[in-house]
């Protein structure tokens, strides 16, 4: 078995950041400072692989609009640098889920002793069934 592929990183300079009001319990300071990040990532322009590009607009993901752009919202924290790093950790995490490629399933078939133990635990089971039932005489 090979050795699994790395993921590729998201460049920063692909990203575009815009700083907004955070929402939830602050105070005053709330209403005064942009402290939250909205994070743009448009998956078709950037350097990502295309085997990656397309798996991530695959997913099924209500953070990725339907013209390709992932678009993240960093309101964790009360800085704006570390909201910024959540937001590429996040988004990291994503490209990560979509180039991880599962390995293929190969068919198998049940073996015969396996489908004795089935067939017998079905009759079995049909029995005790059986034996539930009324009595006539």
């Amino acid at each position: 078995m090979s050795a699994p592929l790395r993921s590729p990183r998201v460049r920063e300079s692909e990203i575009e950041f815009t700083a907004i009001r955070a929402q939830g319990a602050g105070g005053q300071n709330v209403n005064k400072v942009s402290n939250a990040v909205q994070a743009r990532f448009d998956v078709a322009a950037s350097s990502l692989p295309e085997r990656v590009k397309a798996r991530l607009l695959g997913l099924d993901d209500r953070r990725i609009s339907a013209d390709g752009v992932v678009v993240i919202k960093a309101q964790r924290f009360r800085s704006l640098e570390r909201n910024r790093e959540d937001a590429i950790a996040r988004l990291q995490a994503i490209v990560d889920l979509a180039a991880h490629q599962p390995l293929e399933r190969r068919p198998t078939r049940p073996s015969a002793g396996a489908r004795a133990r089935r067939t017998d635990e079905k009759v079995r089971r049909g029995q005790v069934k059986a034996l539930r039932r009324r009595i006539l005489d």
